[in-house]
């Protein structure tokens, strides 16, 4: 067992660190100020390969582990937490083109996705069906065979989709829709790859929302939309254990997203507490604030090796990989936030003002602990998975 980072880790951390402090950490507060959604940044970072982290080197990414892409997402978090956020999910929809769609919808689609030219969004959640995923009514109809001539067979698409990140501003949705009957549950649930401008599609308004603001949310329906049957992704039926399969990475990029905003409010915090004199002392000098940052950084360690922990399991295919990324997804998002959290109360009146970096650190921290399954829903998974186990003697 070895902590410590290879020369190539050290390389990618230092790249993405670079990449962080001259293209991120600039822009960030203005991004958020003024709701910019900044493309051409993104398109540098799929200069960087930061936009096919984990894809297979023969698809055209850089095929690191899980592991080594935590280094990296953590990096840039520090940078722009909302912005690394979608390229997370960016990073997400790459993955699952990757390793389901057809050889024809992978190479008219993955090359300029990895390059950061074109953009993707992923489309599981719906007004009626949030954590209760395998509920959804999104329906996916499937219209000929393919067998005769003029006969091309398609899926034809109806429902809705909430809370979508990037949606309005990207080329490529995977959807997730019910090709089963409407009581088939997760067994009934097929993947699509859809281009974002197909006829039939109508995006809603620009949610306005408390963080997350460098990035567009909003509503999708779909009203008889046609696309083509190899746009599925895998086999009928598969798509609900895609979604999960890719939530579980989902749930670890998430959770770094968290670790790397922690660290940078850290940071900011340990800066201040030397600055800033009262009593004609620095804050420094006191040790009430010198415990409060002991323990903020003892609480960033640990988030950051239970995230590590986890993305090794993932790597190795362990069989308790979800659970340990659950486990990891609850506590770092929840550690993250509080980190984030005490360090604007360290600042004290000076933290709530926009000058400082602090409350737009909260602010964007706090969704981590809804998306990707919300931190209920993550005890739930631990809890279940714990009480199938005969015993407890190899959590590690």
């Amino acid at each position: 067992m070895n902590f410590e980072l290879d020369n190539d880790q050290q390389a990618y951390r230092e790249a993405a660190r670079r990449f962080s402090r001259q293209e991120l950490a600039p822009n960030a507060a203005d991004w958020d100020a003024n709701d910019v959604f900044p493309v051409e940044t993104l398109r540098r970072a799929g200069d960087m390969g930061f936009c096919g982290l984990c894809i297979p080197e023969a698809h055209g990414g850089l095929g690191l582990s899980r592991l080594d892409a935590t280094l990296i997402i953590e990096e840039l978090a520090r940078g722009c937490t909302a912005t690394t956020a979608f390229l997370t999910i960016h990073n997400m929809v790459n993955g699952i083109l990757s390793r389901y769609a057809t050889d024809a919808v992978r190479e008219a689609w993955l090359p300029a996705m990895i390059a950061g030219e074109k953009l993707g969004s992923y489309c599981l959640t719906e007004p009626g069906a949030g954590s209760d995923a395998a509920s959804l009514r999104t329906r996916a109809r499937r219209e000929g065979n393919g067998e005769g001539d003029g006969d091309h067979a398609s899926y034809v698409i109806d429902g809705s989709k909430m809370f979508i990140s990037g949606a309005g501003s990207t080329q490529l949705l995977v959807v997730m829709a019910r090709t089963g009957e409407p009581d088939s549950g997760a067994d009934g649930i097929s993947a699509f790859a859809v281009p974002a401008d197909s006829a039939g599609i109508e995006y809603g308004k620009k949610e306005v929302k408390m963080g997350w603001r460098s990035q567009p949310t909003r509503a999708i329906s779909f009203d008889g939309v046609r696309v083509p049957a190899d746009h599925r992704l895998g086999e009928e039926g598969e798509g609900f254990r895609i979604a999960m399969r890719a939530l579980d990475g989902g749930r670890i990029n998430i959770a770094t997203c968290s670790v790397g905003t922690a660290q940078a409010a850290l940071e900011t915090a340990h800066r201040y507490l030397e600055t800033r004199e009262q009593f004609g002392r620095p804050l420094a000098d006191f040790q009430a604030l010198q415990f409060k940052l002991a323990d903020m950084a003892t609480q960033l360690v640990a988030a950051r090796q239970m995230v590590r922990l986890a993305a090794s399991k993932l790597d190795r295919d362990d069989p308790d990989a979800a659970l340990y990324c659950a486990m990891a997804k609850r506590f770092a998002t929840d550690e993250g936030f509080t980190i984030c959290n005490d360090a604007l109360q360290l600042h004290g009146g000076y933290g709530y003002l926009r000058d400082y970096p602090l409350e737009r650190h909260v602010r964007d921290c706090r969704v981590h602990q809804i998306l990707e399954g919300t931190n209920e829903i993550m005890r739930l998974v631990v809890a279940r998975r714990l009480l199938a186990k005969d015993d407890l003697e190899n959590l590690s």
